[in-house]
Formats: C-alpha cells, sequence, structure tokens
C-alpha cells in the first residue's frame, strides 16, 4: 500500500508541472503576444537593440530570474510604461515566466 501511495505521488508530482508548463506556454505566449511582441517581436527589441529580452541582454541588466521580468512588465522602466492594467493581476508573472523560458531556450519557438 505504501509503494502504490509513493507511485501515486511521483505521478502526480510529474503530471502537475507539465500541465503548468504547457499552460503557461500557451498563456504566456498569448499575453505576450497581445501586449509586447509589437515592440519585442523574436525577444528582440524594435525601439532600443540592447534592451531586448535576449539572455545576454537579460542578464547584463540584471534581470535574470522570472520575477525580475515580471516586474518590469508590471512597472515598466525606462522608455517602456508598465502593463500590469493591461496584464490583468498575476498575469505579469506568466509573462515573466514565459519571458524567462523563451530566452534560455534562445527564442527559438515557433
Amino acid at each position: 500500500m505504501r509503494a502504490l501511495l509513493i507511485v501515486a505521488g511521483l505521478l502526480i508530482a510529474l503530471v502537475l508541472p507539465a500541465q503548468r508548463v504547457s499552460a503557461l506556454s500557451t498563456d504566456g505566449a498569448q499575453l505576450f503576444d497581445l501586449h509586447c511582441a509589437g515592440c519585442h517581436p523574436n525577444g528582440g527589441n524594435i525601439i532600443r537593440r540592447g534592451r531586448s529580452l535576449k539572455l545576454k541582454d537579460l542578464s547584463k541588466r540584471g534581470l535574470d530570474n522570472p520575477e525580475a521580468i515580471a516586474t518590469i512588465a508590471r512597472e515598466g522602466i525606462g522608455q517602456m510604461s508598465g502593463y500590469g492594467d493591461a496584464l490583468g493581476e498575476g498575469n505579469e508573472i506568466v509573462v515573466g515566466d514565459w519571458v524567462w523560458l523563451q530566452a534560455q531556450n534562445a527564442w527559438t519557438q515557433g
């Protein structure tokens, strides 16, 4: 019985992160396309080249985690206005997670 509970727990642990990543990919991509892609197509920046969402540029500015990116999405920085109201409560975190994931993957999503 104990072994069955352990196996069930492991299966749940494996399935839940996959569901979160799937939701994150869909929701994050949709929010990014709607609110961010106009200035940041494929992680670039049409306004200021050195301010892209590519891993190298993010790291240079100390934006090396999803939370830091979420803060920028919510509050803005420099010439960029904050999008907290447009994204909706808590969705800056979804966008931050998604952008960080894309940066880790060199923005090679389809």
